[in-house]
């Protein structure tokens, strides 16, 4: 296991190279340079003031030049500084990131458990009217916009029945503490990280569902039941353990989308996250900053993907990965 988790943080390193390159080169491929928007924004917008911007940022350099001291400062852990908001970009990045973490990982716990529950229940009653509702609800969401089904959300228990506060993170001015405080955050949490995980929701319970229905096939199934297994274990520990299989592949996979997808979310619900960060630095053009939260996201896509693997060897102790 030292040997897999070592290999794969190798090659990890090696990807996450690759997009910082990548994305250095397809920023500054974009329209326009912070030179020229900080210069238009403090209304002198002459050359002058915009060559002395460009070299106190450094961007009156070579491109290859720009990109060496770039990578040499990320081998570093050092991002740089924010054009706009002149702090350090990992200080941004840091204070931002909790709130990301809280919405990902809450969405994802809620579409998992939702999901592979949902998908179980649909696969023990194959063809019975809760197995239909089940499929078309979960056809439903995986159907519908996020941003609608945000809005929505944000519309019906917020504005029009008033249980849960539909944006921000936490109640302004209230100056709650301790546990009142999480709690208060908790409830402004339930509403994002709810509307984020359905749709993966949906797509985890028709997965389990079929699954399960092909599990229920095989001879070793057909063998339990015939040893006099009740139904339920059968289903809990012969069925349910090799069907999650592909769910727990795809889950990992998907599990970077979540922060991809908190970026949306982030701004309808206005969670202060790194979504509401890289929106910002790319409508201001502060390159930096957004070099750092694509640097950031990519960590955290391949971290999934190593914490993926990990426990795919987990539940499952047959599969062997050589080199």
């Amino acid at each position: 296991m030292a040997r897999f988790i070592t290999e794969r943080l190798f090659k990890a390193a090696l990807i996450l190279l690759c997009i910082a390159i990548l994305n250095f080169f397809l920023i500054r491929a974009a329209p326009g340079d912070p030179a020229t928007i900080m210069a238009g924004e403090s209304g002198a917008a002459d050359e002058v003031f915009l060559q002395q911007l460009r070299e106190r940022f450094g961007l009156d350099k070579p491109l290859y030049m720009q990109l060496f001291a770039y990578l040499s400062s990320v081998v570093k852990f050092d991002f740089g500084y924010s054009y706009r908001q002149q702090v350090p970009v990992l200080d941004l990045i840091i204070d931002r990131l909790p709130a990301t973490l809280m919405l990902s990982v809450a969405a994802f716990v809620i579409s998992l458990v939702l999901g592979i529950a949902a998908g179980a229940f649909a696969s023990a009653r194959q063809g019975r009217w809760s197995d239909t509702l089940i499929s078309t609800v979960a056809l439903l969401f995986y159907a519908t916009p996020l941003f609608w089904l945000a809005l929505m959300a944000v519309l019906l228990f917020s504005v029009q029945l008033g249980w849960l506060p539909g944006f921000g993170y936490e109640t302004v001015g209230a100056g709650y503490t301790g546990v009142r405080r999480m709690l208060d955050i908790l409830q402004h949490l339930i509403l994002p990280a709810s509307t984020l995980g359905l749709f993966f929701m949906a797509i985890y319970a028709r997965m389990t569902r079929a699954s399960m229905l092909e599990v229920n096939t095989m001879d070793f199934v057909k063998t339990a039941k015939a040893k006099g297994l009740r139904p339920a274990v059968v289903q809990r520990r012969h069925v349910l353990r090799n069907a999650i299989l592909p769910v727990v592949t795809l889950a990992g996979l998907q599990a970077g989308q979540l922060v991809g997808g908190a970026v949306l979310i982030e701004t309808v619900f206005a969670w202060p996250g790194i979504g509401r960060l890289m929106f910002d630095a790319l409508s201001q053009r502060d390159y930096n900053l957004l070099l750092g939260v694509f640097v950031m996201s990519a960590a955290m896509v391949l971290l999934f993907n190593l914490i993926t693997d990990v426990l795919y060897r987990i539940v499952d102790p047959r599969i062997r990965v050589t080199s």
